[in-house]
């Protein structure tokens, strides 16, 4: 096991699901729904969100990543809103939903930037390097959290933006 590879992996995956959920949050908030951020959730501090879901933030991610060798990364959490809210404002409770995969885009288009700020890393910069292998990281794991809770299938976000841009049924 590359134990670097594995902590920076456990770390950037921690830090892309606490902006993941903080984005639920706040957008929540914004939108009416108070209850993300009476629990302290509207964060970018990773505690409250482990403390919340040690499962889909800790034991989970770890398990994969040990049992991958490095190759895979997997975790997952959920913001906590008020399900009347939700369905009294299907339309904020739908940008809610998007927030998360909107964040996880947002990072990637930061990592991004430092890969092309950094351009081709210096192989005797330790530094460069390492920092251009983050931010691949990042790039990725972010693109593929945003592709993959966009899905239109609960528990995912996406099917919680496509029944909330629905038309109403009665």
């Amino acid at each position: 096991m590359d134990w670097e590879r594995f902590i920076t992996l456990l770390l950037v995956l921690i830090f892309s699901l606490t902006a993941h959920e903080a984005a639920h949050g706040l957008t929540a908030w914004l939108g009416g729904d108070r209850t993300a951020k009476d629990r302290g959730l509207v964060t970018l501090n990773p505690i409250p969100h482990m403390k919340r879901e040690p499962m889909g933030m800790i034991v989970v991610p770890v398990i994969v990543i040990f049992v991958s060798n490095g190759t895979l990364a997997a975790g997952g959490a959920s913001a906590p809103i008020d399900p009347n809210w939700a369905d009294k404002n299907p339309k904020k409770a739908a940008l809610m939903s998007a927030a998360g995969p909107l964040a996880n885009v947002a990072l990637a288009a930061i990592a991004f930037g430092v890969l092309c700020y950094i351009g081709r890393p210096d192989v005797n910069n330790d530094m460069t390097v390492f920092a251009g292998q983050t931010a691949w990281l990042v790039m990725l794991l972010n693109l593929l959290l945003a592709t993959f809770n966009l899905m239109p299938l609960p528990p995912f976000d996406g099917a919680g933006v496509v029944s909330g841009l629905a038309p109403a049924v009665r």
